[in-house]
């Protein structure tokens, strides 16, 4: 094996998730530290500070023959992204607005930099390497504090407009709870990781978050599976017409809220059947790469670069 490498950087509201991988898909090392308060300011200090930290571990470990040379990085970021152009356009986990993300990250490396969307960095990290492996048309739909989705068609990824994926602010309880983006009722509201233990607080008076509500679901509470049952089929309603429209073979369900296994994957997989009719024979699993996707999917974004295969990043 060569020496040549790529990082992978998945920039969280909370935590910076990193991967050094070889130019044959190998990870060589992984890191993950805390994300500072204004990383919008020393993003590119921060991204060139963990290239340093992830070749030392390399170098340290003595496992390699040699510190790899960093040819590529690939950043993946929440929010609004423009790809194409390597900008952040909005963030409000991380704050920013319009970051030239690319060029900021250009002047502390020495090397090509892909900029890209973290869900849809993470449906990268699962086909190249996870549950999607193998499946061209898939639906990859994080369940966490949000809720938002991402799409491979013919075995490339959808990007759109910058606001491509934001299932979660489609409006499913029109009279619903205030959603952070200003309307009312969003899915996000209701299926999310987070809504779920809110409601759950907000109608049994008592505290606990959406895995409490699952486990309290498992064990017959009436409370709890009215709550469980309502996001399940909040989530089906609106996947189904993507769904449909997209021709999509795999659902792939991401997030914390997966590790309920089959209490979320069972009904789920059920509803979608009911809506979808003759469309029907689509596959519902969970993702297998958990919180490490993001970052093996911004460095299949580098290694694209690194071997020509998307040349306008």
């Amino acid at each position: 094996m060569g020496h040549t490498a790529v990082v992978g950087i998945d920039v969280g509201g909370t935590r910076i998730k990193a991967a050094l991988m070889s130019a044959e898909a190998e990870v060589l090392a992984e890191t993950t530290r805390a994300t500072p308060r204004d990383i919008a300011s020393q993003i590119g200090a921060v991204v060139a500070e963990i290239v340093s930290e992830l070749t030392t571990m390399v170098r340290e470990a003595g496992a390699k023959a040699g510190v790899p040379t960093v040819s590529a990085v690939g950043i993946a970021v929440p929010g609004w992204v423009d790809e194409a152009s390597g900008r952040g356009r909005w963030s409000a986990n991380l704050g920013w607005r319009d970051l030239d993300l690319r060029n900021d990250v250009r002047r502390h490396l020495d090397c090509p930099v892909a900029v890209g969307q973290d869900v849809r960095a993470g449906l990268q990290g699962e086909y190249r390497f996870g549950s999607a492996r193998g499946v061209d048309n898939v639906l990859f739909v994080p369940l966490g504090t949000g809720l938002a989705s991402a799409l491979i068609i013919g075995g490339r990824p959808v990007a759109g407009t910058h606001w491509a994926g934001e299932i979660g602010h489609v409006v499913v309880e029109p009279d619903g709870e205030v959603c952070g983006c200003g309307a009312r009722g969003c899915l996000e509201t209701v299926a999310s990781a987070g809504s779920i233990g809110r409601r759950w607080r907000a109608r049994s008076g008592e505290s606990g978050d959406a895995a409490e509500v699952a486990r309290l679901t498992a064990a017959g509470d009436l409370v709890a599976a009215g709550v469980w049952q309502e996001a399940v089929s909040a989530l089906a309603g609106a996947l189904a017409p993507v769904v449909a429209a997209t021709g999509t073979e795999l659902v792939l369900i991401g997030g914390g809220l997966v590790r309920s296994g089959d209490l979320l994957l069972a009904p789920l997989r059920a509803q979608l059947a009911d809506r979808l009719g003759v469309c029907d024979g689509v596959s519902v699993a969970a993702a297998a790469l958990g919180d490490r996707a993001g970052a093996l999917g911004a460095a299949a974004l580098a290694l694209d670069l690194l071997h020509h295969t998307n040349p306008t990043r």
